[in-house]
């Protein structure tokens, strides 16, 4: 597989989740897939099988009206690294947060086989300090899109 088909195949992954489509995030899933949460954020613990993390996921949107986008993505092989942005409402304190984060991926068969997610869920706003998101065509706040993932392909 080519790193284009990857890479698109982790966009549809996130679309999938922004979309809290259950079918369409089993579809780019192996059925025996391992998905991994940096504890001690909400709902940390790994998730397995295709069914289970495509359930967690759409759980997971009806909680926080959430927006993932794809910031970047390098990949080799049958593996990648991704940074992405949620966009998400706190339910504490009503506010929309955009909380960056990285993941390791490993694909099989041409589908997500594992997934290893860095980020910490907190009620602000978190984000490297002094990286030029506008610069880099990462996403922002006004428009929870970028230039690999347009929003134009969020749904």
């Amino acid at each position: 597989m080519s790193d284009n088909h990857y890479r698109d195949l982790v966009i549809r992954y996130y679309n999938a989740c922004n979309a809290a489509d259950i079918d369409a995030l089993v579809a780019v899933f192996d059925p025996a897939i391992t998905h991994y949460f940096l504890a001690p954020n909400p709902g940390s613990a790994a998730r397995y099988g295709a069914r289970a993390v495509a359930e967690a996921f759409c759980d997971m949107q009806m909680s926080y009206s959430g927006r993932w986008v794809v910031d970047h993505y390098l990949g080799s092989g049958d593996e990648a690294v991704i940074e992405w942005t949620l966009y998400w409402t706190s339910k504490k304190t009503g506010a929309r947060v955009a909380t960056r984060g990285a993941e390791l991926y490993r694909f099989r068969d041409g589908r997500i086989a594992e997934v290893r997610a860095y980020y910490r869920q907190r009620h602000e706003p978190s984000e490297l300090d002094g990286f030029d998101y506008a610069a880099r065509g990462y996403s922002l706040p006004e428009t929870e899109s970028s230039a690999i993932h347009p929003a134009a392909g969020i749904q």
